[in-house]
C-alpha cells in the first residue's frame, strides 16, 4: 500500500495521464524539443555553427512529429493513390513534406518560425491537458503563460500563413543566390498549394485574400505610378492562376 501511495498524488495521476496517452505524449515531447532547438537557432546563444544544427535537429522533429500525427490519423498504410490522396488532404502530411523540403538547405529564418509555432500551440493545448491531470490549480504562473499563447492564437496562425506565403519568393532567391536546389521552388509550390486547399486551416488561403485586397487597394490610388500599377496587377493575375480551385 506504502508504494502504491504515490501514484495517487497530484504526480502520479500526471503521469499515468502520459503513459494512458502514449502516442499524444510522444508527440508532446517532440514538439516540446522542436521549440527548444528552434529557439536556439533563432537566439544562438551557442554560436552559429552551433545554431545550424539546432535548426536542423528542429526540422527532424518536427518531421517525426508529423509522422507520428499523420499515423494517428491514417493508421492503416496502404499502397495507393487513394491513401496517398487521403494523406496530403492532412495538415501533418503538409509539414512532413515542409520539414523535408528544408532539412538539408541552408538554414532560413523563415522556415523555421512555422514549425516554432505550430509546436508551441500544439504543446500549449497537452501541457494544459498534463496540469489538469496534476490538479485544476496546479502551477499558477504556468497556466498564466498557456493562457496568453492561447489568447493569441489567431494571430500566431496568421503569422505563420504569411511565412509560408513568403517562404516562395525566398525560395526562388535561394536558387538564384546559389543556396538553393533546382527542385525546391517547384516542391514548395505543391506545398504552398496544399496550405491554399487545406480543410482545417484556412488561414493561408485567407492571407492570400487580405494580402490582394491591400495590394489592390494601395495601386488604385492616384498617387501610385502607372507602371507599378500595371506590374502589381500583372502579378496578381499570374498568382490567381497558379491558386487551385478549392471545393
Amino acid at each position: 500500500m506504502a508504494d502504491s501511495a504515490p501514484q495517487n498524488g497530484p504526480q502520479g495521476g500526471a503521469v499515468q495521464f502520459l503513459l494512458a496517452n502514449k502516442l499524444d505524449t510522444a508527440m508532446w515531447l517532440s514538439r516540446l524539443f522542436t521549440v527548444y532547438c528552434s529557439v536556439l537557432f533563432i537566439l544562438p546563444f551557442l554560436g552559429t555553427q552551433e545554431a545550424a544544427n539546432f535548426y536542423q535537429r528542429a526540422l527532424l522533429a518536427n518531421a517525426l512529429t508529423s509522422a507520428l500525427r499523420l499515423h494517428q490519423r491514417l493508421p492503416r498504410f496502404q499502397l495507393s493513390r487513394a491513401f496517398l490522396a487521403q494523406a496530403l488532404l492532412e495538415d501533418s502530411c503538409h509539414y512532413l513534406l515542409f520539414s523535408l523540403i528544408f532539412v538539408n538547405s541552408s538554414p532560413v529564418t523563415l522556415s523555421i518560425f512555422p514549425v516554432f509555432l505550430f509546436s508551441l500551440l500544439h504543446a500549449t493545448t497537452y501541457t494544459k491537458k498534463v496540469l489538469d491531470a496534476i490538479g485544476p490549480n496546479s502551477l499558477a504562473l504556468l497556466r498564466m503563460l498557456l493562457e496568453k499563447i492561447n489568447v493569441n492564437q489567431l494571430n500566431i496562425l496568421k503569422f505563420i500563413a504569411c511565412n509560408e506565403i513568403f517562404l516562395m519568393p525566398a525560395t526562388v532567391f535561394m536558387l538564384l543566390s546559389g543556396q538553393g536546389s533546382l527542385l525546391q521552388p517547384f516542391i514548395y509550390y505543391r506545398f504552398l498549394t496544399l496550405r491554399y486547399s487545406s480543410r482545417r486551416n484556412p488561414y493561408c488561403r485567407t492571407l492570400f485574400s487580405e494580402l490582394r485586397i491591400l495590394v489592390e487597394h494601395l495601386i488604385m490610388k492616384p498617387a501610385c505610378p502607372s507602371l507599378v500599377r500595371r506590374l502589381c496587377l500583372s502579378t496578381i493575375t499570374f498568382i490567381s492562376r497558379l491558386a487551385p480551385t478549392v471545393a
